[in-house]
């Protein structure tokens, strides 16, 4: 992952609220935002993993209650040189996966049962690696900040917005409220976007390198794509901010959801990965069972 771009967009979004607190209260406005800023990364840093798992209704399992699921990701943490993470399942008929924690030594990942049931054990496991990259790229960390900084930079717009109509004497401008209101927000989730498209592709590429194969998981986002749109995920629905972190977005598309999708496009995703299957040598199948097993393949089978 291109870290120095990363730096900057995160450094830009922190501009953008100080900005805010500026218009909002002048001097006194940029140090309230700044404490803003603080709190909710302090508490995103040591709670967001909980909070995100708890949005989602995951429920932790182990050896014992989703075996092969378990295993799976265990052969795979053992690949990418990884810690074992924590395990969890999401009852959800939607296929769809994502990863969460500070550090690779406070990870989590987590899957529904849709995708379990839709997927080939080798798609599941181009899925679940994909993740592990994540991990591996401290993607979570990055992924949470820049979610609890474009919140609160909504929350000061509304904020704005509000002391702006109780206070026509001492408040921001019309203009500024526009700015407030309407493109701080804006900026913000153009910026989340640029983050967030980063970290996908990179995961996608890392995640294939530890799995083996890059055709599993372009088989696997392709399925997934079909099923998240055919599928409402009503816990995503209720918690927009956590839409980013999934594999591909689970969102309905309805109304708003889809303006300004966190995720690149399904299709560049694909060719990229079959590009990078191209480089290592993987001709490619076109059925989606019958997969060839070579022992690049994850170490254990769903």
């Amino acid at each position: 992952m291109n870290y120095m771009r990363t730096a900057i967009l995160l450094a830009g979004l922190t501009a953008l609220l100080m900005g805010l607190g500026y218009l909002i209260g002048g001097q006194n406005g940029v140090l309230i935002a700044f404490c803003v800023a603080v709190a909710v990364n302090f508490f995103a840093y040591w709670n967001g993993d909980r909070l995100v798992l708890s949005t989602q209704g995951a429920q932790e399992v182990d050896a014992h209650t989703a075996p092969e699921f378990v295993h799976l990701v265990a052969g795979l943490a053992g690949r990418a040189g990884l810690p074992m993470p924590r395990v969890y399942l999401m009852d959800n008929p939607q296929p769809n996966a994502f990863a969460t924690g500070r550090n690779p030594r406070h990870a989590a990942v987590a899957a529904t049962t849709g995708l379990l049931e839709m997927l080939s054990p080798e798609e599941g496991a181009g899925v679940m690696a994909h993740e592990l990259a994540h991990i591996k790229n401290h993607d979570t960390l990055i992924m949470t900040i820049t979610a609890t900084i474009a919140g609160a930079i909504t929350m000061l717009a509304q904020f704005g917005a509000f002391f702006r109509h109780r206070d026509d004497h001492g408040g921001p401008g019309p203009i500024a409220t526009v700015l407030m209101t309407v493109l701080a927000p804006l900026a913000a989730m153009l910026v989340q976007m640029a983050i967030s498209r980063t970290c996908e592709y990179a995961a996608d590429n890392l995640g294939a390198r530890i799995c083996g194969n890059p055709q599993w998981l372009a088989f696997a986002l392709e399925k997934i794509e079909v099923g998240a749109h055919a599928i409402e995920n009503e816990a995503a629905e209720r918690n927009l901010v956590v839409a980013h972190l999934f594999i591909i977005n689970p969102l309905s598309g309805r109304g708003m959801d889809n303006l300004f999708s966190t995720h690149p496009a399904t299709e560049n995703r694909v060719a990229a990965l079959e590009q990078l299957a191209q480089e290592m040598g993987i001709a490619r199948h076109h059925g989606r069972d019958g997969w060839a097993h070579s022992a690049t393949g994850p170490s254990a089978r769903a």
